[in-house]
């Protein structure tokens, strides 16, 4: 066994480094998203990374997969059974109810979005890890098509302003509780003469959650439900109303999309309306992905102690949004630069130069220098490495003087500069 002083240190399975030059990335898309909701009257929410277990358990659904296989979830030291967060909608929820956020004074809906890592135990796979970050959002406290369509208004928003081409939307409803009440009986009806067919997971689902066997990947049970009663035969006139008004209003504002009614989200929670966003970008190996998913949950607010009104919201999986961005828009990615690189040729020069690098950032110039002592000429090839605009290099000479040469980087223009007025206006010479 390895000694203590010889232990390899790795990231634990699942997860991954976020190193700078990739930190850059998500941050833009970060900024993006903020701006996109802000737009739309959305405020970011921050709730804790872990629950109490039956926050999800009970929210999310005994039968999803979240709950049964991937929860991570432990004791901790005073015996709570607590539960690191499978997604996001849950923890939001839960604080909307306990902050009282539907009193009077608050709009309806309201809207708040957030973002951070969540945590599933499965397999690590490409796009997919144990840690993994999302964005999302939800509007809260109400049930009309109108919002519906505005959240995927916003979601489609974003992908332009990510600059990914080629997305569709998909959407289908899943109606009303008596709705899905009734297509769950005919659905169990109909898959129960071909259970021994089926694959070990959808025999499972069969009588606790037989939507979810409408989306199996596993490709025997897919010619199963090929020939699986529809919802859209079972959806009820109130529920066949709400869908025609989510369809028209799409329409109304020039989104296409399509209806696929084998669609199901894997958390028990949804209902009505409910969408993805998918890209058949090569990068994930042929055919559509999902990128953005979301849907309409009216019961779970009621379920943890709030009214009884709906909300509707999605998610996005920002580590599948940064396989897309680097194949489909890999322009997005800013490139770091500096305004000003600073050498020097002696200590003198040295210490000249960390004044004026001081005295400009507090001006708001990006600027940096060397630290390291190597040659001049070493020292200005940094600064080209690091796309500065314009350098200069101190010496005895510029200390003595109180001026140095500012050199454009890209014209090699220079101009001679006196450190004073430099200091006093870096901007204006560094245009």
């Amino acid at each position: 066994m390895k000694g203590e002083t010889e232990m390899d240190y790795q990231k634990p399975k699942g997860t991954a480094d976020l190193l700078p030059g990739t930190t850059n990335v998500w941050e833009k898309v970060e900024a993006k998203a903020r701006e996109v909701f802000r737009q739309f009257g959305y405020r970011g929410i921050r709730t804790p990374m872990f629950e109490d277990y039956h926050v999800f358990s009970r929210n999310v659904g005994d039968t999803s997969d979240i709950v049964e296989k991937e929860m991570y979830d432990f004791h901790d030291k005073g015996d709570r059974h607590i539960a690191l967060r499978p997604e996001g909608t849950a923890g939001v929820v839960r604080a909307y109810v306990e902050n009282k956020l539907y009193g009077p004074e608050y709009p309806k809906p309201y809207k708040v979005y957030y973002m951070g890592p969540m945590f599933r135990y499965e397999r690590p796979q490409y796009g997919r890890q144990r840690e993994f970050h999302q964005i999302g959002v939800e509007a809260l406290n109400n049930e009309s098509p109108q919002i519906d369509v505005e959240v995927i208004a916003m979601a489609m928003t974003l992908f332009k302003q990510f600059g990914v081409p080629n997305v569709k939307l998909v959407i289908n409803t899943l109606g009303d509780k008596q709705v899905r009440k009734d297509y769950r009986e005919a659905l169990i009806n109909y898959l129960k003469p071909h259970y021994d067919e089926l694959s070990k997971d959808s025999q499972e689902r069969l009588y606790k959650n037989p939507l979810r066997v409408l989306d199996s990947k596993d490709e025997g049970d897919k010619k199963i439900v090929e020939d699986a009663p529809s919802i859209l035969d079972y959806l009820d006139d109130e529920s066949q109303s709400y869908f025609d008004q989510v369809q028209a209003l799409l329409k109304e504002l020039g989104i296409g999309y399509e209806i696929d009614s084998n669609m199901v989200r894997g958390l028990d929670y949804y209902n009505h309306t409910i969408f993805e966003i998918m890209s058949d970008s090569p990068v994930f190996g042929g055919g559509y992905t999902t990128v953005c998913a979301g849907g309409r949950y009216n019961g779970l607010i009621s379920q943890l102690g709030g009214p009884e009104e709906g909300g509707i919201g999605f998610g996005m999986g920002v580590e599948r949004l940064m396989i897309l961005l680097k194949e489909e828009n890999p322009d997005f990615a800013p490139v770091d630069k500096l305004d000003l690189f600073l050498a020097s040729a002696d200590d003198k020069g040295d210490n000249l130069a960390f004044e004026i690098l001081n005295k400009v950032r507090q001006q708001g110039i990006v600027a940096d220098k060397d630290y390291s002592g190597v040659k001049v000429g070493k020292q200005i090839k940094e600064a080209f490495r690091r796309n500065a605009r314009y350098f200069a290099v101190f010496g005895d000479r510029e200390v003595s003087e109180g001026q140095f040469q500012l050199k454009n980087a890209a014209t090699k223009d220079t101009v001679d500069v006196k450190v004073a007025d430099f200091v006093a206006d870096p901007a204006k010479y560094l245009k």
